[in-house]
């Protein structure tokens, strides 16, 4: 039993070992399509894991309110045009905010605006970015820890104090290894005392926080953009286990205050942290998906390749196929050789290319690293057992006609054929 089966792979490696060129590129075809599979899935993973990383570092126990023009989602492609393309929702106010702090189950809350200002500092200048907030910001964001001074209070907000909060690169940019507290900027043309310096933290959601500068939501608002309202409400739940309650609760009120009672016609979006990390996990996910698609398209033109070598093989082989079935070879056997021959292919390109792609990995997660990028790529088990199946997949699939092709030829016809 054992050495029928042991001959026609002996054929089969033999086969291969002969004809290295036609083996090496029909390899080719399969190395680059499984390498693109482990690498496309590795980045699949890792991006997915660094966003949803990013949204959980606000904290599980966050709602958001987001303004959105009316009749559309908050994540659906016409809010995200309508809004790249200039429309402002004004609706949204500071009091707004403070109507929601009021709420049960709520244990923060403020309003928030981010705008851009030229600042001055002698002879330091630079355009930076604002972060208009309320007094509850430490309380809502935990990872907004100070380094030394202060943050401003609610009374400072209501009376449109010039003071600021600055983010550890801001400060560094203009007071460098200097004492920042009790200094003055300049912030379109009007001074503003330093009170606090923020502990560095890094990037957020994409944004790097320490190069922010925090003002008190109502100055940002009235003396420097000139607007009268925000852009978000961030919300920490006293109970976490009651976000379901507290969304309706906020719906509800602001629905209310903003006198609509079209459901379709909401200014505005209430999302918590965990129905953010699954909404943009299924769409990270889908996204996958379509990626890894598109990247087995190369591994089904390596696996055409194979099946176009291995076609080229039986009608090289028609003698040698003859031979074997005139000295008592079976169709079976011929069957087996072929796929034999089509499997050690595709299973040394698919061990190749998951190599290839494994090293990829590595040596962009390193790069990412030194960037200052959070993005940890690993090799996982999914990406090898991805890896392997496809390649024996397209071992069996495209090495199967060509197999039973050269199974069904006679001793005569191969032997007439040569």
């Amino acid at each position: 039993m054992f050495r029928r089966q042991f001959i026609p792979l002996f054929f089969a490696v033999r086969t291969i070992r002969t004809h290295k060129m036609r083996t090496a590129l029909a390899l080719l075809g399969v190395v680059i399509g499984v390498f693109a599979v482990v690498v496309v899935t590795a980045l699949g993973e890792g991006v997915k894991g660094f966003i949803l990383g990013q949204v959980e570092s606000f904290g599980a126990d966050v709602i958001q309110v987001e303004v959105k023009v009316p009749n559309t989602t908050i994540m659906s492609s016409e809010n995200a045009t309508s809004r790249a393309q200039g429309t402002q929702i004004t609706t949204l106010t500071v009091k707004d905010g403070a109507a929601i702090k009021k709420l049960l189950n709520v244990a923060g809350a403020y309003a928030g605006t981010i705008g851009q200002e030229r600042a001055t500092y002698g002879s330091v200048g630079k355009r930076i970015s604002l972060f208009g907030t309320g007094a509850d910001v430490t309380l809502v964001d935990e990872n907004a820890k100070l380094e030394s001074g202060r943050f401003f209070t609610e009374e400072e907000d209501d009376s449109l104090a010039k003071i600021v909060v600055l983010g550890s690169e801001t400060k560094e940019t203009f007071f460098g290894g200097s004492d920042a507290v009790g200094e003055l900027i300049t912030l379109k043309g009007e001074k503003y005392r330093v009170i606090g310096v923020l502990a560095p933290r890094g990037a957020a959601a994409f944004f790097n926080l320490d190069t922010f500068t925090y003002v008190p939501v109502q100055t940002l608002q009235k003396k420097i953009l000139g607007v009268d309202y925000v852009q978000f409400v961030s919300v920490k739940m006293a109970d976490a286990t009651r976000e379901a309650e507290t969304v309706a609760d906020i719906v509800a009120l602001l629905r209310k205050r903003h006198n609509i009672t079209d459901l379709n016609k909401d200014d505005f979006a209430v999302t918590s942290t965990k129905e953010a990390q699954k909404i943009l996990g299924d769409v990270l996910g889908s996204l996958s998906i379509l990626l890894l698609a598109l990247t087995a398209v190369s591994l089904v033109v390596g696996g055409v390749g194979i099946m176009n070598v291995m076609y080229v093989s039986v009608s090289e082989r028609t003698a040698e196929i003859g031979l074997r079935k005139a000295v008592g070879a079976t169709s079976r056997s011929i069957l087996q050789q072929f796929l034999y021959e089509a499997l050690i292919i595709t299973l040394f390109g698919g061990l190749i290319g998951i190599i290839l792609g494994m090293l990829l990995t590595l040596a962009l997660s390193a790069l990412f690293a030194s960037l200052g990028f959070a993005l940890p790529l690993r090799f996982s088990l999914q990406s090898f057992l991805l890896g392997a199946g496809f390649s024996m997949v397209v071992g069996v699939v495209f090495g199967l006609a060509p197999a039973y092709r050269a199974s069904r030829l006679t001793p005569m016809e191969a032997l007439r054929r040569d």
